[in-house]
């Protein structure tokens, strides 16, 4: 038998445990080891397989040594073949439609801030997704606990999305942006220069989630009315099991385990009537631990006259495929294809959020 790509192949098993959200521990075993492997001449990878000392390498280990072997013969790694049994079934009429619609990915975060993986390696997962752009958006400075970026830093990010975006295959852009905090007053947590550089800006409330829905409610509109912001961030704040928001999803034990929070208290009308005045998007982050905003919520937007974005709040490459279950919920929803702006180009997408800071293209 012909031999596959065995480094292909280790990647492809971190991407899928990503995207089932198992432990990071199993994930960084086989993005190690394909580098180690990568970093191998062809012949000395098979010396040491039929010698059987890759796994004396460090961070190579039996599971994935085997993997290896088996990839080296040809054979589809017995690992990867039980992952892609599990993968899930396929979308189904209006979900797959709006999945089909997508042309890329609002939010996402690298090893810059609380991410796990390097740009780069985020882009190209993007890019074997389909993806025309996908926006960068780490943190901002006042969540530490994120590693959220100062000014000083977010200009380097900059510097090294440039350069990058020189390196990538053509047709693929990745679009500066930041998940801004949005601070107690509604004011935005980054320099007001700095936030008119990006191409898009996501706002977030982090912090004082259970605040009273009134001072939530001003808070929310602030943020709405500054013409830095384009998206509003998973609205509520809330943390959910899959179970219990009914995601039928591998990796459902480990998101069972993950702490779960209320949805934070506002007025619902208010805030999605400052979204439609302004033009703002309505994020439908498609995480399995946030899904939010709830149905009754969204269903509301689309009445509203709501922009939505269907985004993944990825922390890691295998997470960028989570848009299924936000394409899901919108079509539940009946969320219109051309009113979700990452169905639009990527000319059409800074058109909008440039009109939030210049006025109106015509």
């Amino acid at each position: 038998m012909v031999a596959r790509d065995p480094v292909a192949d280790l990647r492809r098993i971190a991407f899928l445990l990503e995207r089932a959200n198992e432990a990071t521990y199993r994930v960084r075993a086989f993005r190690t080891a394909a580098a180690t492997v990568a970093a191998l001449s062809p012949d000395e990878l098979r010396e040491r397989v039929e010698q059987g000392t890759l796994s004396k390498l460090k961070g190579v280990g039996d599971v994935t040594a085997l993997s290896v072997a088996e990839s080296l013969r040809g054979e589809v790694p017995a690992y990867l073949r039980r992952l892609e049994a599990t993968e899930g079934t396929d979308l189904q009429g209006a979900a797959a439609r709006i999945r089909e619609a997508l042309r890329g990915d609002c939010h996402a975060h690298s090893d810059w801030s609380d991410g796990g993986s390097p740009i780069e390696e985020m882009a190209l997962a993007a890019v074997e997704l389909g993806h025309e752009y996908l926006v960068l958006t780490d943190h901002s400075p006042r969540l530490t606990v994120a590693h959220g970026l100062d000014p000083a830093r977010l200009r380097r990010q900059l510097d090294h999305v440039a350069r990058l975006n020189d390196q990538l295959p053509d047709g693929f852009r990745i679009l500066t942006g930041i998940e801004v905090d949005i601070n107690e007053d509604g004011t935005l947590d980054q320099e007001d220069d700095l936030l008119e550089r990006l191409d898009v800006v996501v706002g977030s409330v982090h912090s004082k989630l259970r605040d009273e829905s009134a001072r939530m409610t001003r808070r929310m509109l602030r943020a709405i009315e500054n013409p830095h912001l384009d998206i509003l961030g998973h609205m509520t704040g809330r943390k959910v099991s899959a179970a219990a928001a009914g995601v039928k999803a591998e990796g459902d034990r480990a998101h069972r385990r993950s702490p779960t929070r209320p949805p934070s208290d506002f007025d619902l009308a208010k805030v999605l009537a400052a979204c439609a005045e302004n033009g703002k998007a309505v994020e439908i982050n498609s995480r399995p631990d946030r899904l939010d905003p709830p149905k009754r919520m969204l269903t509301a937007a689309v009445e509203a006259g709501c922009l939505f974005s269907i985004d993944t709040d990825a922390h890691a490459p295998g997470q960028l495929d989570w848009l299924r279950f936000g394409c899901e919920r919108a079509a539940l929803c009946g969320v219109p294809v051309d009113r979700v702006v990452n169905t639009w180009s990527t000319e059409r997408l800074l058109k909008w959020t440039d009109s939030h800071q210049r006025g109106p293209v015509i």
